[in-house]
């Protein structure tokens, strides 16, 4: 316990005193938002990487996947370092860079409101922000639930308060460089975590290959066939556990796809493009970026793909349903108490820098697109001529105290939802990656690359992405919320492409403005 509370303080004392030398940076708007938009690539690539993988993925979706496709579980962690880290930095990098720069944007919300011409869309995509990143954010918190009360004897409550309390003080500190910088502290735990997790726990079994052996043989049992499951294992053949594509591949691809294509149109995840210094920076924190996502999100589906070893069943009679989220902490039960000090940093991490990241993400977007929403030409300037420069100073520190303020707000809501989950929050949360990606990916993404996107595409997509995630939600989702978050997603495509076929087009002069700065 002394070895647990030690290194935990040490992490702790180094987070607040990161937030404390940030803070002279963080005194504009664009300091506090961007980081002055010269943020190098190694923080950059790991402060997206550690907002992407959050102590959700270790204990959750590790657990439910790696109980639910065995093995195979390890392609979405390959999906997600391909084509949710390589390929996202390769398309959406450079000109998410170029263009947010040119046209003066600092959100997402107010790049649909500048390159569209239309504010009425960045008030509505401000405000479908916030409502999907709360629950969003609250879930953060629950997702270290188990391994806390493991680690320490402690009740939940009280660690997600004095995280909160701690992301908070980092966060209204130093801004976006002081969750930079913490976020690379944070994704060096994670990467010596998780690689020193897997080979103890696999040696519990007598190494890889022995794990590998009690994987082909393992059966689903009458609990897999009880709750919804025997779809997914009508065809299930022994040894599927260990194949490549394990029991369901379909219901795998749709997993990958949401968990890997989803982040392409996450506000807080894109948001990492807008402040990076330059293009050659880019190229290096793609390769950074991919390496660091094949290693923690690799690791941690690889590692829950052999939950069915220690686990004897995920079903809770007495809940009457799988209880996914107590598979990974089972697994590690056993540690010795260093290495358990170490996952709880990890898991630690991963939170705080996800959590951080969603704080600031609603809060800038708040304030820059509701509250304190400037007034810009079609390509982007500040309306309303020339003002004093002390007073456009007293502005943005204005703007500053204002986001400050809503960090503590959004911090308190979260925390309060996830104190007192309501029965809804749960779904809710289900559904809000896919709502976000579903409304902004295609209109962000083409919007970057095809000058023929029309206003009202847009507003067809937002309808089209929140709209088909909430309905099924309502109906007690008889789509999969997974394979209907994919099914948003992918066809906002089809919805931006065929609405701005038919509509009107946006003036062509604006638009090639728009667009120079690729030249």
């Amino acid at each position: 316990m002394l070895i647990k509370i030690l290194l935990t303080i040490i992490f702790l004392c180094v987070t607040v005193a990161v937030g404390i030398y940030s803070r002279r940076q963080a005194k504009t708007v664009d300091g506090f938002v961007l980081g002055g938009r010269s943020v190098g690539p190694w923080l950059t690539a790991f402060a997206y990487g550690t907002s992407y993988f959050s102590a959700v993925v270790f204990v959750g979706y590790a657990g439910q996947f790696g109980w639910k496709y065995g093995m195979s579980a390890s392609w979405i962690g390959i999906g997600n370092a391909v084509i949710g880290s390589l390929l996202a930095w390769i398309i959406l990098g450079r000109r998410t860079k170029l263009m947010t720069q040119h046209i003066q944007s600092r959100t997402m919300p107010d790049f649909f409101g500048t390159r569209y011409s239309d504010e009425g869309l960045r008030v509505a995509a401000s405000i479908i922000a916030f409502v999907f990143l709360i629950p969003y954010t609250a879930g953060v918190y629950m997702g270290i639930s188990k391994l806390f009360e493991m680690g320490f004897g402690v009740p939940y409550e009280y660690c997600a308060m004095v995280m909160a309390l701690l992301t908070a003080v980092y966060v209204i500190l130093g801004g976006y460089k002081a969750t930079a910088i913490n976020d690379f502290i944070q994704g060096i735990i994670m990467l010596f975590g998780i690689t020193t997790v897997i080979v103890v726990v696999l040696n519990t079994q007598g190494g890889l290959v022995e794990a590998f052996h009690k994987m082909q043989a393992i059966m689903p049992n009458a609990d897999d066939l009880s709750q919804r499951g025997a779809d997914l294992y009508a065809n299930f053949q022994a040894g599927d556990f260990a194949s490549w594509f394990g029991p369901n591949p379909l219901s795998l691809l749709g997993v990958v796809i949401l968990t890997s294509v989803g982040t392409w149109g996450l506000p807080q995840m894109v948001g990492k493009f807008y402040s990076i210094t330059d293009e050659s920076a880019i190229k290096r924190g793609t390769i950074i970026s991919t390496i660091f996502a094949f290693i923690v999100a690799g690791g941690c589906y690889f590692l829950g793909g052999f939950g069915r070893l220690f686990v004897p069943t995920a079903f809770n009679a007495e809940k009457g349903k799988f209880v996914f989220d107590n598979i990974v902490p089972t697994m590690l039960e056993s540690l010795p108490d260093v290495l358990i000090a170490l996952v709880i940093l990890l898991v630690l991490s991963a939170s705080m820098s996800t959590l951080a990241g969603l704080v600031l993400t609603s809060s800038s977007t708040m304030t820059l697109d509701l509250i304190y929403r400037d007034k810009k030409s079609q390509i982007g300037e500040v309306e309303g001529g020339e003002i004093d420069d002390m007073v456009a100073e007293k502005i943005e520190r204005r703007k500053v105290v204002i986001m400050r303020v809503l960090i503590v707000f959004f911090i308190a809501l979260s925390l309060m939802i996830a104190l007192n989950p309501p029965q809804f929050i749960a779904q809710l949360m289900g559904i809000s990656w896919g709502a976000l990606a579903g409304a902004f990916l295609a209109p962000f993404m083409l919007g970057l690359y095809w000058k023929g996107v029309t206003r009202m595409s847009v507003w067809a997509c937002f309808v089209w992405g929140v709209g088909l995630t909430v309905v099924n939600m309502v109906l007690g989702n008889p789509i999969n919320p997974i394979d209907c978050g994919a099914i948003a997603m992918l066809g906002g495509f089809v919805v931006v492409a065929v609405v701005s076929l038919v509509t009107s087009k946006m003036n062509g002069d604006i638009v090639n403005k728009i667009f120079e700065c690729y030249k």
